[in-house]
């Protein structure tokens, strides 16, 4: 496995390949969740990603089940030594309000341990950008959290380049940590200019050269679209219906048959190339083959230069 470090910090070591956990224990049931997990990290990767509220927007679901069930089976299988795992904040659910408020901050990670049955978060992102609370208040929450020994490094989701430059400055006049990653939507193909994705954001220019200039790690939510590359019953979503994605996916095309290859799988290597790590999913354990099946992709730079210069 080729291990990184997380930006900023230098401690945690990190897979180059994420695993999103969104519907384990609700919509993937507990044995094909478990089986998705044990196939990824017998493939040598060990980053997991979570989240307190992951599954409440599922009907019959509160929220805590991918948490509760990446706790048991840590505790079956006794790795959690083997495991970084990342979740987050900030999201409503149940009766816990949305923001960033310093005690919803510690309350959340005090009831995030104790699902995933552990002693420290390694990763704890704020969900979203609370722009209603200070990050004066949100650090220092964050701070006490990490000097407790309950949290490793922090993250953010879901905010701008000029926000993150706004909490770095606040970190380093008061001795917070810094942000260690930064994980946002992206993917191959490019969005409408101003799409509009509700609550996530969508990386942009603005924030890869931020990410480059300050060492900040990124990681790549929904990079394959939910399926929309490879499903004939999934079209893609409104926001990347335009001549740029027919052009772009052409391009995609021509790589992957080049290398007998899945559209996904190039997808993947190609945000891999470029020091991005991907948070791939699955819901059966088929799925999780093909996606593991990008680590032995190389692409040339002639190949990055025919999916870089396509498009309108």
């Amino acid at each position: 496995m080729v291990k990184k470090t997380l930006g900023n910090n230098n401690e945690l070591e990190v897979s180059t390949l994420c695993h999103g956990t969104d519907h384990f224990g609700s919509r993937v049931d507990y044995e094909t969740s478990t089986a998705i997990l044990d196939r990824y990290v017998a493939a040598g990767e060990n980053f997991l990603d979570t989240s307190n509220f992951y599954a409440a927007w599922i009907e019959g679901f509160k929220g805590g089940e991918s948490e509760t069930l990446i706790g048991k089976w840590i505790k079956e299988r006794k790795n959690r030594d083997q495991l970084i795992i990342a979740t987050k904040v900030g999201v409503p659910y149940q009766d816990v309000p949305m923001g960033a408020k310093a005690k919803i901050i510690e309350m959340e990670a005090e009831k995030s341990l104790k699902r995933l049955g552990i002693d420290t978060i390694d990763m704890y992102y704020t969900h979203l950008d609370d722009r209603s609370t200070p990050f004066e208040e949100q650090l220092e929450a964050m701070d006490k959290l990490v000097k407790a020994g309950k949290v490793r490094c922090i993250g953010a989701c879901n905010i701008l380049a000029w926000r993150l430059e706004e909490a770095r400055n606040v970190s380093l006049s008061n001795g917070f940590p810094l942000h260690s990653c930064v994980e946002q939507r992206y993917t191959y193909l490019r969005p409408k200019v101003n799409a509009n994705f509700g609550g996530q954001v969508s990386t942009n220019s603005d924030l890869l050269d931020y990410c480059r200039s300050r060492n900040l790690q990124l990681i790549a939510y929904s990079p394959l679209l939910h399926g929309a590359y490879m499903r004939n019953d999934r079209p893609l979503p409104p926001q990347y219906q335009h001549a740029d994605s027919d052009v772009r996916m052409e391009a995609l095309k021509a790589v992957a048959e080049e290398l007998n290859a899945t559209l996904n799988q190039i997808v993947i290597a190609w945000l891999m190339h470029q020091n991005i790590i991907p948070i791939i999913g699955a819901s059966r354990v088929e799925q999780i083959e093909q996606n593991l099946g990008c680590l032995d992709i190389n692409l040339t730079e002639a190949q990055m230069k025919t999916l870089n210069r396509a498009g309108i």
